[in-house]
């Protein structure tokens, strides 16, 4: 089997390239690659990769992820997560590939407490979530043999994240604010790269069965936290791992979304229901924070 995996140094990326590295013959690109075009923004390019390396699974971890930043560039975003999967899904369908791909709790706009399932109407508050949308329609429309994983709240030890920003406001800061009426999960880079490769391995297998599992899944952790109670979990189990480290901040103050005006309107609601997921491909997903509390073990080993 040849797997093609697209942003491959992202976090999710990153944690695909072990991930899938043991199905088959994996050529891992990203937008800086030279022998073919991995450059989301590239549309003909992109196509032409396909087309010369013909393989039978596309996995797309890249995406236009600036939230905040694509409110004034729209057209690139929309290049880059709605343009560029759509071209990838005319191709895997003219070679009959796999295509997997990744997209958000931004589609939904945020409403009530319940748990979003795959079936509710997106109704996206921002560039990055409609354009997200328009990138999981244009699946949908053009190639049966899909999987998109709706995730969020994605971290990994690699690159930035809310734990790392977290720790090191931790050590400078006697106070701390963190809004405390966002809901969702924390869900780690190495979690979904695993799944991934299991629904992969099931999809490929010959038979009417295999295609059968095509479709929209919800990927998160289980469980379900605030950005506060986040905050909270990171700074107490980071004091747990590494009673040295020097801890300035003495409160924590819980605020809502108000007080951090962005120009991109972020959901309240962020919880994914993901039964549909685990009955479909007999999962048991981990709690938040177990994932997090692995990822903390991995940056305080490094610091």
């Amino acid at each position: 089997m040849k797997i093609l995996l697209l942003g491959k140094n992202g976090q999710v990326g990153w944690e695909l390239q072990r991930s899938l590295a043991p199905l088959g013959e994996l050529i891992a690109l990203d937008r800086h690659s030279t022998a073919y075009c991995g450059d989301l923004g590239n549309l003909a390019g992109l196509a032409d990769t396909v087309r010369a390396l013909q393989p039978d699974v596309i996995v797309n971890a890249a995406a236009y992820t600036a939230v905040d930043k694509a409110e004034g560039e729209p057209e690139l975003a929309g290049v880059i997560n709605a343009q560029a999967p759509e071209v990838l899904a005319i191709e895997a369908a003219e070679l009959g590939a796999w295509l997997v791909h990744y997209s958000t709790d931004y589609v939904f706009d945020g409403r009530g407490i319940l748990a979003w399932q795959e079936t509710d109407t997106p109704a996206p508050l921002s560039v990055y979530g409609r354009t997200k949308r328009d990138g999981e329609q244009g699946i949908t429309q053009h190639h049966a043999k899909h999987l998109i994983f709706r995730t969020s709240w994605v971290h990994s030890a690699r690159g930035g994240n809310f734990a790392k920003t977290m720790l090191r406001l931790a050590q400078e800061r006697e106070q701390i604010t963190v809004i405390n009426d966002q809901f969702g999960a924390p869900t780690g880079a190495e979690l979904i790269a695993d799944v991934t490769a299991h629904a992969i391995c099931q999809a490929t297998q010959p038979g009417p069965a295999a295609q059968a599992l095509a479709g929209i899944y919800h990927l998160v952790a289980a469980g379900c936290t605030t950005w506060f109670e986040y905050a909270q979990h990171v700074i107490a189990q980071a004091q747990q791992l590494q009673p040295t480290r020097q801890i300035k901040a003495r409160e924590l103050r819980p605020v809502p979304t108000s007080a951090f005006p962005t120009p991109a309107q972020r959901p309240c609601n962020s919880r994914l229901d993901t039964r549909k997921l685990q009955a479909t491909f007999g999962l048991n997903l981990p709690s938040w924070q177990t994932g997090v509390d692995r990822m903390l073990e991995e940056v305080l080993a490094s610091t």
